[in-house]
């Protein structure tokens, strides 16, 4: 058990009373104040204890029968070999179980478990959901309402691991609204006590935690629990699976080969006054990078309309350079990246395309200043999440 907060103590609460032999416990918080809202077993003489500590003492006193193996450590990529190691008769765990709330030490034990063949299954975010009726257990690509699961995937896709399914998760399909609970803007005078990162008990770690009904992770914490225990103990599961968007990705790829296409023809011509020939221009993009833009970078909307449907992918501004790239043998490809591309409807792309691409306005003449900054936004996000790749 990686993580021994409020989803994790739930889930290891619920394996050692249905029979769970020996938990290793990995955790290198402390019980705090804030924590008695959602722990399963943390009581007021606990707060300040390691929580690792905290639950193999209360709960040996429920199942004195269960060995608890306390590792008081952050997780990370360098302890990894370490931390998840076989016991001391050589038996590798049967399970691993993410609940970290920390993107870094997240990805790299879902990277880890992934490319070593270790059985894993990951809560995504418990923090400002309200409505258990919306929690689902699939795989990891299927997952979308929720900020942790899109860093999370956004960040396991990118090289060097390239890992974009295979990994079952607990999640929510809650949206957010209106009235929700939501992580308040701190006010200005917070600033001003200094900078806000250095309130973090370590480098790129939280500084605050999101609103939490104490329910929820609760309800997370028993839905890792039980898929444990169902997939350890060999027994039928069904769950329901959300519907795949692979063919919208594949259509979405083939439009964009055909844009890429056209204007390539068109500054071509233009600059050399002449229709070249660019038929099968390659693209140095993926179905599973259509995806990844749609999905993590634009939310599955349109960046124009908010529209979640016949979606396509365009380039933002007009090229300043050149279109194509021509090799050694003559193959003819596209410069296009990743960070150019922007979500819109085809119509919108259509649209686009005719005013932007191969017309004289930019995209501030187009569209308004809130959404040229949102797209702004998005590309400068992008920009930093291709340091992993």
């Amino acid at each position: 058990m990686v993580g021994c907060g409020g989803v994790g103590s739930h889930c290891v609460s619920a394996l050692a009373r249905s029979g769970a032999s020996t938990i290793r416990l990995i955790d290198f918080d402390q019980v705090s104040l804030s924590s008695l809202n959602r722990h399963a077993v943390a009581t007021l003489a606990d707060v300040g204890t390691p929580k690792v500590h905290c639950l193999r003492k209360r709960l040996q006193a429920v199942t004195p029968w269960v060995t608890f193996d306390c590792r008081n450590q952050l997780f990370n990529l360098a302890e990894a070999d370490t931390l998840l190691n076989p016991t001391s008769d050589g038996k590798k765990p049967d399970f691993v179980i993410d609940a970290i709330d920390n993107i870094d030490s997240k990805v790299a034990l879902l990277a880890y478990c992934h490319q070593n063949g270790l059985k894993v299954i990951s809560s995504m975010g418990a923090g400002c959901k309200s409505d258990p009726t919306r929690i689902f257990i699939g795989d990891i690509s299927t997952s979308a309402e929720d900020p942790l699961s899109r860093s999370t995937r956004r960040r396991l896709r990118a090289p060097p691991y390239n890992i974009s399914s295979g990994i079952p998760v607990v999640y929510s399909s809650e949206k957010s609204g209106p009235g929700k609970a939501q992580l308040l803007p701190l006010p200005e005078e917070e600033f001003q006590k200094g900078k806000v990162g250095e309130l973090a008990p370590l480098q790129d770690f939280r500084v605050r935690i999101l609103p939490v009904l104490g329910t929820m992770p609760a309800a997370f914490g028993y839905a890792l629990a039980n898929h444990v225990i169902l997939t350890t103990a060999g027994y039928p599961v069904e769950y329901i699976e959300a519907k795949g968007r692979e063919k919208m990705y594949d259509g979405i790829l083939a439009q964009l080969q055909s844009s890429e296409e056209k204007l390539a023809r068109f500054t071509m011509a233009r600059e050399n006054g002449q229709d070249p020939d660019v038929q099968g221009l390659k693209l140095p993009v993926t179905a599973a990078d259509v995806g990844y833009v749609v999905e993590e970078v634009y939310r599955g909307r349109s960046a124009i309309s908010g529209v979640p449907t016949r979606l396509a992918l365009v380039r933002w501004r007009r090229p300043e350079g050149k279109t194509v790239n021509v090799n050694e043998e003559g193959q003819k490809s596209s410069t296009i990246q990743l960070r150019d591309l922007v979500c819109m409807t085809k119509e919108e792309a259509a649209v686009h395309e005719r005013e932007v691409l191969r017309g004289s306005k930019s995209v501030e003449e187009l569209y308004d200043d809130e959404i040229v900054a949102w797209v702004q936004g998005r590309i400068e996000e992008e920009i930093w999440y291709e340091r992993f790749r």
